[in-house]
C-alpha cells in the first residue's frame, strides 16, 4: 500500500462513518451528500491534525515496512473525525438557526 492508498482509504471510512451516524441518528443528518462533504473534510481535519502524533499514512509505510496498528488507529481517527465532524456542524447549524 502507498501512503495516497491509505489516505483515499481514510476519506472514505469518514464518509461512511459520518453517512452511517446521519442515517441512525436522524437528526444530526444533512442528507446523503451533506453528510458525505462534512465526512470528508471531518476525516482530513482529524487525520492532518493528530497525524503528527505518528500515525499519518506515510508513517505507516515506514521506509515500506507496513504497521497495522499504525493503519488501525488512523483508520478510527478518521472515522471519528467524520462524526465528530457531523455533530459539530449540526451544532453550529441549530445555534446560527435560533
Amino acid at each position: 500500500m502507498t501512503g495516497t492508498l491509505i489516505s483515499l482509504i481514510s476519506i472514505l471510512l469518514g464518509i461512511i462513518a459520518a453517512n452511517s451516524t446521519g442515517f441512525i441518528f436522524k437528526k444530526y443528518s444533512f442528507g446523503i451528500i451533506g453528510n458525505t462533504l462534512i465526512g470528508v473534510f471531518g476525516s482530513i481535519l482529524f487525520i492532518k491534525s493528530f497525524g503528527r502524533l505518528g500515525f499519518d499514512p506515510w508513517s505507516i509505510m515506514n521506509d515500506g515496512k507496513f504497521d497495522a496498528f499504525l493503519l488501525i488507529v488512523n483508520l478510527l481517527v478518521s472515522a471519528l473525525g467524520g462524526i465528530l465532524g457531523l455533530i459539530f456542524v449540526k451544532m453550529i447549524y441549530n445555534k446560527m438557526n435560533k
